[in-house]
């Protein structure tokens, strides 16, 4: 008679493994940049060469930047765990979407000379939060520019039809490992791949933004190389 009540425990104890098992994790992604951080500032105390010092100041910024980025994307994940977001509900066009998602990188994009293509037809309307959707997309654009690289290129290609509406991302980077696949939105996954230099959490994020609203995301190897991220709503 006392099974609800052990399974009920069972739920609890679970559920305090995982927080202790997150809190572990964030802990870690903070305390990395942050050696790093102090690291070049011991080295920046006892470095007379004024270019060696400009450089480690830039690249402390660089550092505290991402440590910004963590923080913020961190709170934004608490926030849709405890369900205190209410996403709104609008028609929004799709090149405004992409337009917006694009703004911060279009500096980053051209100074690392990356090409990048939009194939959007006009007048393609989807339903849901602006707002949010723009912070999803910028998380994929963000991992697509960070493994396209210098003089990389970036793809993307908006398709409508009867049965739903589909944003493809395409990088020309190196794509996943094959275990990454099963995992790749998995909160505090980082990816084997030599190149990837990420927090694990961008993609988690963008996951529950998208499928909160009603739509789809998947990543996969692209056929010429590359990885590609394909979200869509359904009609």
């Amino acid at each position: 008679m006392n099974f609800p009540f052990r399974e009920q425990n069972d739920a609890l104890k679970k559920e305090k493994e995982h927080l202790a098992d997150s809190l572990a994790d964030i802990a870690h992604q903070l305390r990395t940049p942050l050696t790093s951080v102090n690291l070049i500032l011991s080295l920046l105390e006892n470095n007379p060469d004024e270019n060696e010092r400009k450089a480690f100041v830039r690249e402390t910024e660089e550092l505290l930047v991402r440590m910004d980025w963590l923080i913020t994307s961190l709170l934004k994940l608490s926030r849709l765990d405890a369900g205190i977001v209410v996403f709104q509900s609008e028609q929004i066009d799709i090149n405004n979407l992409i337009c917006a998602a694009l703004r911060p990188f279009l500096i980053p994009m051209e100074l690392h000379d990356i090409d990048l293509q939009i194939n959007a037809p006009k007048g393609m309307i989807i339903q849901g939060d602006s707002g949010w959707l723009s912070e999803a997309i910028q998380n994929i654009l963000k991992n697509c520019i960070e493994s396209a690289g210098e003089s990389g290129k970036i793809e993307i290609i908006c398709t409508d039809n009867p049965l739903f509406t589909e944003i493809a991302i395409h990088d020309s980077g190196a794509g996943f490992e094959k275990e990454d696949l099963p995992c790749l939105f998995d909160r505090f996954h980082r990816g084997k791949n030599a190149g990837a230099t990420g927090y694990g959490i961008g993609l988690a994020l963008c996951k529950m933004i998208i499928t909160r609203q009603g739509g789809t995301i998947t990543a996969k190897n692209h056929p010429q190389g590359g990885a590609i991220f394909a979200i869509r709503f359904p009609k």
